[in-house]
């Protein structure tokens, strides 16, 4: 078997894409997306009804252009999620707006409107996850949605307290960045490459499932944001991977026998002491890691950008009101 069909066996394996066509041809169980993949996909024109679609609905219920556009653009991650689930077996996960990640409120507010989006069109909550930056606000808000069985994928997620933090409040399930954290670590090093072995992304991901399989942690780990395979398969047996279509791609053209490296029996073995958490010790040990205080303002940041660039996208095919 080729590495994508070993990896299978032993993981659950993620589209990380808004490409419907690509999720289609690597079948994953689940499947995610985040403003920048759904800028790309809403570009495509294979996808321009369901940008139409979007709009329509928008203009349908607003004469505001502004709610308009914040409406076309929920309407249009819910109906890439919709496409998606009808080809997929497991999840989909969609993101809430990242300029709403320190407002915990805001975030509950955003989540229950896509979730009502979804069921409006007869989708079950549990075939979806509510995409929420790893912020002390946005777990807080994972916490309570969760107890109205409204399920989230915390993401931007670059350190071992806000994996933590994220157990305590017992979310669904974390997605613990790899490549961006290595990314970090080439510049601060000034290198060009580090072997997958010694990768401190793959440390991340490993030190966070070892923790939460040994003291019995239900919230499940989704490594994503890889650079080369070389990650994925030192992360063999992790419960989930999220992999771009590119490296999908060579997974399944890579022969060779794949080893699993994460388990739940090893992890139970290891040496491990348990954690406190609350907001200070977060708010510090976070403040004590300069890359993982890095990676997440920037990545809230880019975020940002993405779904700013996405409104404006739709603005431009907005239909101009009669007179103006």
């Amino acid at each position: 078997m080729n590495l994508l069909d070993q990896l299978r066996s032993m993981t659950v394996v993620v589209a990380d894409t808004g490409d419907i066509e690509s999720i289609a041809q690597y079948r994953p169980r689940d499947s995610t997306t985040n403003p920048s993949l759904l800028l790309k996909a809403a570009q495509m024109p294979q996808y321009r009804g369901l940008l139409e679609q979007a709009i329509g609905h928008a203009q349908s219920v607003s004469d505001d252009r502004d709610a308009q556009i914040r409406d076309c653009s929920d309407i249009l991650a819910v109906g890439f999620g919709k496409e998606i689930l009808k080809i997929i077996p497991g999840r989909v996960s969609t993101e809430v707006d990242a300029r709403l990640s320190f407002d915990t409120e805001a975030t509950i507010g955003k989540a229950h409107h896509l979730i009502e989006l979804y069921e409006a069109d007869g989708i079950d909550r549990q075939r979806i996850l509510i995409k929420i930056a790893s912020t002390w606000e946005g777990i807080r808000a994972a916490k309570r949605l969760e107890q109205e069985g409204i399920h989230c994928n915390l993401t931007l997620l670059f350190s071992f307290p806000q994996a933590v933090a994220c157990a305590h409040a017992r979310v669904t399930l974390i997605s613990p960045f790899v490549g961006r954290i290595y990314d970090w670590y080439l510049k601060d090093r000034g290198v060009k490459q580090i072997p997958a072995t010694e990768d401190p992304g793959v440390h991340s991901v490993q030190r966070i499932y070892n923790y939460f399989k040994k003291f019995d942690h239900k919230t499940e780990v989704m490594g994503a944001s890889f650079r080369n395979i070389g990650e994925i398969v030192e992360l063999a047996g992790c419960d989930l991977l999220t992999i771009s279509p590119e490296l999908l791609g060579e997974l399944q053209k890579a022969e060779g026998k794949l080893v699993r490296k994460l388990s739940v029996e090893a992890a139970k073995a290891q040496d491990i002491p348990e954690v406190e958490m609350n907001e200070k010790t977060f708010r510090w040990m976070l403040n004590e890691d300069p890359m993982a205080t890095e990676k997440l303002a920037e990545g809230i940041r880019r975020f940002a950008a993405d779904l700013v660039k996405l409104e404006e996208y739709i603005a431009k095919h907005l239909k101009q009101p009669v007179g103006v």
